[in-house]
């Protein structure tokens, strides 16, 4: 019997691998002989590049690039096995993580890190980059990110100008003449599962520069910033970005890799599926195994056992979704494919017990689903 067993991790808790390996012992409980696929998932944030790194066979690469406060971090990403498709999250080189909370300021704040991996993977001969954009410190626009392939952007006097969060109202007027030639030959998809617009009240500075650290002053100055920016965009480029659904992501990174980089915005779990080649590992499989760290009716927008529910559904395979916790409305998910659902609590316990032992809860129940899946197999 061949089982695939592709969950996402459990944020704060299990990377996607422990989870999908422990799982596989719980089911081996009961027996050894099954035909197991580990698939560790993730939809573009937290745990993606060491997902797709173990689930495409690939091997992840350590560079030093600048941080958010233009320090220096090391941070990863993976290349696949193809070796030409390399996986970057922002988060590595410009997430929130990487700014002591004392000294979060996104009037501060870069992504010119996450432009150093995209370069670094460019010289490691990769062709097509899948950047997952979640967790940002950053409200740059993407300027960090062009400045450190070339682009240029000037203040009203012909200078260069900076590329933080303050510098957007700055420019100008923007250069790409220097853009690294070997963007143009490169295929970037962007992982982006929001649908902000690049300014505005629903844009990245109002949404989400608060808890970047923004005073309410700070807010309406980035957004003034980003309003100048597109307009620059427009001029200089001949692109309109504004509205596009997604452009204010990562405090509008999801904008300046359309207007710099060509880039396209995707469903982060789609582009993880497709390159790990999920559909060619449901070949011939009786039984899907998914799950989160919390499971409710959000689950149905883009998170990772939707995902997977939905290839799965296609070839008509049942899915169960064995999560840390389940939420409201999670009846609505039988729709989307997922034939169960299932939580590692299953007995009464604290919040910190189900977290301490996560790895011997989702053992037992793997058990406990391999063994009723087999029972209604000889019904």
């Amino acid at each position: 019997m061949k089982i695939i067993v592709a969950p996402d991790s459990f944020k704060g808790n299990q990377t996607a691998l422990a989870v999908a390996s422990a799982i596989e012992r719980g089911m081996r409980r009961y027996d050894p002989t099954l035909e197991i696929i580990k698939i560790p998932m993730a939809d573009g944030g937290e745990g993606t590049v060491e997902a797709a790194a173990s689930a495409a066979a690939g091997k992840i690469i350590t560079a030093a690039v600048s941080n958010p406060l233009n320090g220096i971090v090391e941070a990863e990403y993976a290349i696949l096995h193809d070796g030409s498709t390399a996986v970057i999250e922002m988060a590595s080189a410009s997430g929130l993580p990487l700014v002591p909370d004392n000294l979060k300021n996104p009037d501060k704040t870069s992504t010119f890190g996450t432009g150093e991996l995209i370069r670094h993977a460019l010289d490691s001969g990769c062709k097509k980059i899948i950047l997952g954009i979640g967790g940002s410190a950053t409200n740059d626009g993407g300027m960090g990110a062009a400045s450190a392939l070339g682009v240029k952007f000037l203040d009203a006097n012909g200078r260069e100008t900076g590329t933080t969060g303050e510098d957007m109202i700055k420019v100008a007027s923007i250069d790409i003449s220097r853009l690294d030639p070997r963007i143009q030959e490169t295929d970037i998809l962007v992982a982006c599962d929001v649908s902000n617009p690049f300014y505005g009240s629903s844009g990245a500075a109002y949404i989400y520069g608060p808890q970047k650290g923004a005073t309410e002053e700070q807010v309406k100055s980035l957004d003034r910033g980003l309003r100048n920016l597109a307009a620059v965009i427009k001029k200089s480029l001949g692109k309109t970005i504004d509205n596009i659904p997604g452009s204010g992501a990562a405090g509008g990174l999801g904008g300046g890799l359309i207007a710099f980089f060509n880039a396209r915005l995707q469903s982060g779990i789609d582009l993880i599926l497709d390159a790990v080649e999920f559909d060619k590992s449901l070949e011939n499989a009786q039984l899907v195994i998914t799950g989160e760290g919390k499971t409710d009716y959000q689950t149905a927008f883009g998170k990772v056992p939707a995902g997977v529910a939905a290839a799965a559904k296609k070839r008509g395979i049942p899915v169960v979704c064995f999560s840390g916790a389940l939420g409201s409305k999670i009846e609505e998910l039988y729709s989307i494919g997922i034939t169960a659902l299932f939580s590692t609590a299953n007995r009464e316990m604290t919040l910190n017990y189900a977290i301490e032992n996560s790895l011997m809860l989702l053992e037992e129940g793997a058990e406990n689903i391999i063994r009723l899946f087999c029972a209604g197999k000889t019904i």
